[in-house]
């Protein structure tokens, strides 16, 4: 199989088939197959794509018992995926089906194990480039990925890439994070950024700071390290402190109340210790949840796996 595409499906009766007849038409002679993954969609989009499993020999439809997250999604279509290349796309037509081509000839003319598109002029709501711009700045520290890379749900990932991403097992996947785990070698291709055809973003304040604790605590230790460092210059300061306050008072120089120092003690290291608590639970959590084998999805149901329906 030359190519893999995986669309996590939310909330999109309406637009899938549109979507597949286009990509049927953009990537006419080639071998490809689409895995489409329903993410516990409220409307009727689970029936659309066991349908379009029927229709098409070259497509695969997962259906999970309930809403994960995109992520989750993802990486589920990834554990279906069989091709060289797999490219994920969004269900909304934001991203142009015939783009897939740009990416997979970058990453074989330039050997690239992801290819990233770019957008010129962005589509989404403002509240979305807000926080887009925030993980991207986040993931620019903690996963070094190059300042100029926009980390795009529209890729192109390699098969061996792929193979060390499903690797994953736990109930937080992050697909850039784990990428930059396995390669650096990575590229981008400008392409279009269209508006929605139907409905709304389901982005929301909660889904944007689970992304972004999930990219704080669960792709990188310097969090620990700042706060390591953070804590090692308090303990210094107060050491220095505590011996300007001793040389004072012994000299007779400086007064000091009691209350005063009891009260600077006790609030500096009271607020130490829930800064520490509060950043350590968030890791202790996650390792707790991920040890526990909570699985990071949930198959439904699946149509044109189970039978073989594919190319190959």
């Amino acid at each position: 199989m030359e190519l893999s595409i995986v669309i996590p499906v939310y909330n999109s009766e309406r637009t899938l088939t549109p979507l597949l007849e286009r990509l049927e038409a953009c990537l006419i002679g080639r071998e490809f197959e689409v895995i489409l993954v329903n993410d516990g969609s409220k409307d009727r989009s689970e029936w659309v794509c066991s349908r379009l499993a029927d229709r098409y020999s070259n497509v695969k439809a997962v259906s999970l018992r309930r809403n994960f997250g995109e992520f989750n999604a993802v990486l589920c279509g990834l554990n279906f995926a069989t091709g060289h290349f797999t490219a994920i796309i969004d269900d909304d037509f934001q991203n142009p089906p015939e783009a897939i081509l740009s990416l997979l000839r970058e990453a074989q003319t330039n050997e690239y194990d992801v290819v990233y598109s770019q957008y010129g002029q962005k589509q989404h709501h403002w509240f979305r480039n807000l926080g887009s711009n925030l993980t991207n700045v986040l993931a620019t520290y903690l996963l070094r990925k190059p300042d100029d890379l926009y980390l795009s749900s529209f890729k192109l990932i390699r098969r061996d890439v792929v193979d060390e991403i499903i690797r994953y097992k736990g109930p937080y996947p992050y697909i850039d994070g784990l990428i930059f785990r396995v390669t650096s070698n990575v590229g981008s291709v400008l392409v279009d950024h269209h508006s929605r055809q139907e409905g709304r973003s389901n982005y929301t304040i909660r889904k944007l700071v689970s992304l972004f604790l999930t990219v704080l605590v669960g792709y990188s230790v310097l969090p620990l390290r700042v706060l390591t460092g953070i804590g090692a210059s308090l303990l210094g300061f107060s050491v220095w402190f505590g011996i300007v306050l001793f040389a004072g008072k012994i000299s007779g120089w400086l007064v000091v109340r009691e209350w005063e120092l009891a009260f600077w003690v006790v609030s500096m290291l009271g607020g130490l210790q829930l800064l520490f608590v509060g950043v350590l639970g968030e890791y202790v959590g996650r390792l707790s949840m991920t040890q526990s084998g909570m699985p990071p999805y949930v198959v439904k149901r699946t149509w044109g796996v189970l039978e073989g329906k594919t190319h190959d």
